[in-house]
């Protein structure tokens, strides 16, 4: 049970973002319209995550220091700055969405409308965040969030062509009835909601609430390895779940209670209730971990106490915040804003924030002042590098693919 709980910081942070409410439909999008030939994709944002969220907790292990505080020394607080206006402004943006998306999710169980959750899922936030400690918020969202695993489940219970399917994924081909454009900008997407800025400065800060040392850079590697992978798959169990249901039927999925059609087609009620026990637990954990990440970065710029191993007297501003951009999501929202819709342009400008995000860690986890004997290898550097040059390509490309494709209309 203590090895299941060490990666709970890693299923954690891959539910949280790779699973949130935009990733879900997004996710179900892709699936009923493209089948499996953008599954390529969510494996090399796999890979890039790992990358990065290895990086990012390495130095929090080694220097016991979250990255962001030491992005803000190394490179001082002009660089840090533009860092920390982009990432927030996403991660706002996302926290918004995700808000919206527990209501949503509740309305699934309860029929009632999601405006009157709204405020009820803002408050059930701030409340795991002010009395809840960080490794029990962390196991339990975590772990209930597993119960996503059902979409799995729910693909060999629909019985598909497996060897299609393979196909579909292995060659992957844009469909006569969609253009190359609105196929790169959901690859762009998929490829921001995989790699969120503020994912790895959660990670990073995680492992401090957790008091990483040098001896939990095994705990940290295994964070990584089990948890990204884990989100990677569940992310392409829904896009299967649609190609083999929707997408024959031409349904096309725009609204999250559609994502429940394949799951009742192959489980029943019985699966379908696991499935929203897991969506309201994703949404949830994406929630805590958004809100969470605008404290950090925000705290740790500014050189504030923070941290949710201090109790609230002790870290105000740093709650404050947290508080803030809560009451911000609320009013979006209660102004009947659609918050898949919300989510959708945050990946998409997630994706623009990209390299101002991941060149500073690659930055800091070379640095020996910070790093002693434990900075990158060449085949960490070698990966880093090209994640690099890819992230600039999906950032400049992102907002034009946008507008040409009307969002991918």
């Amino acid at each position: 049970m203590k090895k299941l709980l060490a990666v709970a910081l890693g299923i954690l942070t891959a539910i949280g973002g790779f699973l949130d409410i935009g990733d879900l439909v997004t996710n179900a999008v892709v699936g009923s319209r493209f089948g499996l030939s953008l599954a390529w994709v969510v494996v090399v944002g796999v890979v890039g995550i790992c990358v990065f969220a290895h990086m990012s907790g390495k130095v929090a292990a080694v220097s016991g220091r979250a990255t962001f505080e030491i992005i803000r020394e190394r490179l001082g607080p002009r660089a840090a700055g533009a860092n920390l206006v982009a990432s927030l402004a996403v991660t706002v943006l996302t926290l918004v969405a995700e808000v919206g998306g527990i209501a949503l999710a509740l309305q699934l169980a309860s029929s009632v409308d999601h405006r009157l959750w709204v405020p009820v899922a803002a408050l059930a936030v701030w409340l795991v965040l002010w009395r809840v400690k960080f490794e029990v918020m962390e196991n339990v969202t975590g772990l209930l969030g597993l119960a996503l695993v059902g979409f799995a489940v729910a693909v060999f219970l629909l019985g598909p062509d497996w060897g299609a399917l393979l196909d579909q994924a292995l060659t992957p081909q844009v469909p006569a009835a969609e253009g190359q454009a609105t196929y790169w900008y959901y690859a762009i997407a998929l490829f921001g909601a995989a790699m969120t800025p503020y994912e790895v400065f959660f990670f990073s800060s995680g492992g401090v609430e957790e008091r990483w040392s040098v001896k939990d850079l095994a705990t940290s590697r295994l964070n990584v390895l089990v948890g990204f992978p884990l989100g990677g798959l569940l992310s392409i169990s829904i896009a299967a779940c649609a190609a083999i249901v929707l997408l024959p039927g031409g349904v096309q999925v725009d609204a999250l209670s559609q994502l429940l059609l394949p799951v009742a087609q192959a489980g029943g009620k019985l699966l379908v209730a696991l499935i929203i026990v897991g969506i309201v637990a994703a949404t949830f954990g994406a929630a805590l971990e958004t809100a969470l990440s605008t404290g950090y970065t925000l705290a740790q710029y500014l050189g504030w106490s923070w941290g949710k191993f201090r109790r609230p007297v002790q870290a105000a501003r740093f709650h404050v915040a947290m508080i803030v951009a809560l009451v911000v999501a609320v009013g979006v929202l209660m102004t009947n804003v659609d918050p898949v819709a919300v989510t959708e342009y945050s990946v998409v400008f997630s994706a623009v924030a990209l390299p101002l995000t991941y060149l500073p860690v690659l930055v800091v986890a070379n640095d020996p002042e910070y790093m002693g004997e434990h900075v990158n290898g060449r085949a960490m550097n070698l990966l880093g590098t090209v994640y690099l040059v890819i992230l600039v390509v999906a950032s400049v490309a992102a907002i034009p693919l946008m507008i040409v494709t009307r969002a991918g209309a």
